[in-house]
C-alpha cells in the first residue's frame, strides 16, 4: 500500500502513530501478551494462552479484534498484581519492543516533536517504553481495571477500543488538528482520520532527513531470549522437560566432574567453548598471579576460563550471590564485600597466592554492549590480561523475581550453549598504573579493547545504572 505523502521541505510538528503494525514490524501483541504471562506468572499461564491461541486467530479472523484482544489481556493479566505487570513492562519488554521497531516508520516518528503513541495493548505495558525510548509524549492504550487490592480483573474499562482512541487522540489537539497521522488501513473509523496528513503502512523512508537512532536498551531481564511468538512458544514448551533433565546432567558434570573430564562432558551435553589467543603461562616463584579481566555474560564465565587455561582459577563474585554456588563450583569463590577497602585487601591477598579472575562490569550484561568497569583492579597489579568473553545460548535466562540460585538452572535448561573466550596480550606497562596511568584510564581502557574485540559497545553505564534501570 502507498503513503499519502507530505509535499512540505519542514518536518510535521506533532505526530500520532500506531504501535502495533507501524512503529512495531508486527501487528499482532500475542507474542508480548506470552511474555508478561511467563514472566509476571509462570509456566502454566504461559501454556494455558497459548493453548488459546487458535481461538483468538479465529477471532481475528473473522474480525472479532476486540473479542481476541480481550480473550489475550484477561488471560495473560487476571489475578496478577499491576506492580508485576509494570515491572514486566520496565525489564522485559523494552528489548523486544526495539528488536521489532520498523527503522522506517521511526525515521518519521522522530521527525516530529510533539509524538504520540496508540496502542490497542494495556497502557502500561506500552508506556515505559515508548516514554523512554522513544520520547513520546503520551501513550494512549486500553486501561485495566484493578481491584482495590491491587489485583487486576482481567478486564478493561472500554467497551469500544477504537472509539475510545479516536476520542482520547481529539482530547489531546482541541486547538488544531495533529500534523501527521501513521497507521494501518482502514482509517475511516479510527484516530489516523484527525490527522491533516496520513501515512499508511508500509511507511517509506525518507532518505533525505538524517535522525538518531532510538536510545538502546542496554539493560534487559526476564526468563526467555526469544519473542514467544506461537511457533516459538510451542519449541519452548516441548522442550522444557527435556531442558530439566539436561540441566540436571549438565550441572552435575560442569560442578562435579573434574576439570580434565570437560571436555567429553561438555560434548556430550551439546556446549561448545572455542578458546582463542595465547593465555600467559604460570611463572614460579613470588612475583604474584595474573589477574584475567572478562566482560560478565553469564554466571559460569569463571569456570569456563578455568576450563580454557585447563586449571582451577579462584573466580570475585558479589556477596550477594547464592552460596549454591560455592557448593557445586569446581572452582575457589572470591566473595567481595562492596566495601572497596576491604575487597582491595582480599584481591591483593588472592593475587599474591596465584591467579584470578575477575569481572569489573560487576553485573552480567546480556545486550552487546560492555558496562563501566570498577577501576580497583588496575590499581592492584599490572600483571593485567584482558580476556573477551561471549555466550550465545537459545530460550531460556532467569526469570524476573526468582531465587537467583535459578539462573544456573535455567542457563543450562538452553538446547545448546556456545561459549567464545579469546585471550588478549598482557598490557604492557606503559599501559598500567605503573607508568603513572590513573586507574581509571587503565579500566577504560580495558574496557574498550574488549568491547571493539567483541564487536560490542562500549557505555558508561554501570552495574548502579542497571539495578536503577531494572528496580
Amino acid at each position: 500500500m502507498v503513503m499519502e505523502e507530505t509535499s512540505k521541505t519542514t518536518p510535521p510538528n506533532s505526530v500520532v502513530s500506531e504501535f502495533e503494525g507501524t512503529l512495531l514490524s508486527s501487528d499482532d501483541p500475542f507474542s508480548y501478551f506470552m511474555l508478561v504471562a511467563f514472566d509476571a506468572s509462570g509456566v502454566i499461564r504461559f501454556a494455558l494462552l497459548l493453548f488459546l491461541w487458535p481461538v483468538t486467530a479465529l477471532l481475528n479472523l473473522f474480525g472479532y479484534k476486540n473479542a481476541a484482544l480481550k480473550l489475550m489481556i484477561f488471560v495473560a493479566t487476571a489475578g496478577l498484581r499491576e506492580s508485576g505487570i509494570e515491572l514486566v513492562a520496565r525489564d522485559v519488554l523494552p528489548k523486544f519492543y526495539m528488536d521489532d521497531l520498523s527503522m522506517d516508520t521511526w525515521n518519521v516518528f522522530s521527525s516530529c516533536k510533539k509524538r504520540i503513541v496508540v496502542t490497542r495493548m494495556p497502557r502500561v505495558m506500552v508506556e515505559r517504553f515508548a516514554k523512554q525510548y522513544l520520547i513520546a509524549e503520551e501513550v494512549i492504550g486500553t486501561e485495566l481495571i484493578v481491584n482495590r487490592f491491587g489485583f487486576v480483573t482481567g478486564l478493561i474499562q472500554e467497551t469500544d477500543i477504537d472509539a475510545t482512541a479516536f476520542i482520547r487522540v481529539a482530547s489531546l489537539f482541541v486547538d488544531q488538528k495533529p500534523h501527521l497521522g501513521l497507521g494501518r488501513p482502514p482509517v475511516s473509523t479510527t484516530f489516523i482520520s484527525l490527522c491533516e496528513e496520513q501515512i499508511h503502512e508500509p511507511v517509506q523512508r525518507n532518505q533525505r532527513v538524517e535522525v538518531q537512532p532510538p536510545k538502546p536498551v542496554i539493560f534487559h531481564d526476564g526468563g526467555l531470549m526469544k519473542r514467544p511468538t506461537p511457533a516459538t512458544a510451542v519449541i519452548i514448551l516441548l522442550w522444557l522437560p527435556f531442558g530439566i533433565i539436561l540441566a540436571v546432567i549438565r550441572i552435575l558434570g560442569a560442578f562435579i566432574f573434574p576439570l580434565w573430564l570437560m571436555p567429553y562432558v561438555i560434548t556430550l551435553s551439546f556446549c561448545r567453548v572455542t578458546v582463542k589467543g595465547k593465555p600467559p603461562r604460570t611463572k614460579a616463584g613470588n612475583a604474584g598471579g595474573v589477574l584475567f579481566v572478562c566482560n560478565h555474560r553469564t554466571m559460569i564465565d569463571p569456570l569456563v576460563i578455568a576450563y580454557a587455561l585447563g586449571r582451577r582459577i579462584p573466580a570475585v563474585l558479589i556477596s550477594d550471590l547464592s552460596r549454591f554456588y560455592n557448593i557445586l563450583s569446581p572452582v575457589p569463590i572470591v566473595r567481595f564485600t562492596r566495601n572497596r577497602d576491604v575487597d582491595a585487601v582480599i584481591m591483593k591477598r588472592e593475587l599474591s597466592k596465584g591467579d584470578l579472575v575477575v569481572c569489573p562490569e560487576g553485573s552480567i550484561c546480556h545486550q552487546p554492549f560492555v558496562l563501566r568497569f570498577s577501576a580497583m583492579f588496575a590499581e592492584l597489579t599490572d600483571r593485567i590480561v584482558p580476556v573477551a568473553v561471549n555466550c550465545r545460548f537459545g530460550f531460556f535466562q532467569r526469570p524476573l523475581r526468582s531465587w537467583n540460585g535459578l539462573y544456573l538452572f535455567f542457563l543450562f535448561m538452553n538446547p545448546t550453549i556456545e561459549y567464545e573466550i579469546t585471550f588478549l596480550d598482557q598490557l604492557p606497562l606503559e599501559a598500567t598504573c605503573s607508568s603513572g596511568k590513573s586507574p581509571y584510564d587503565v579500566a577504560n581502557h580495558v574496557q574498550r579493547i574488549l568491547a571493539e574485540t567483541l564487536g560490542f559497545e562500549c557505555t558508561q553505564l554501570g552495574r548502579k545504572a542497571k539495578y536503577t534501570v531494572l528496580t
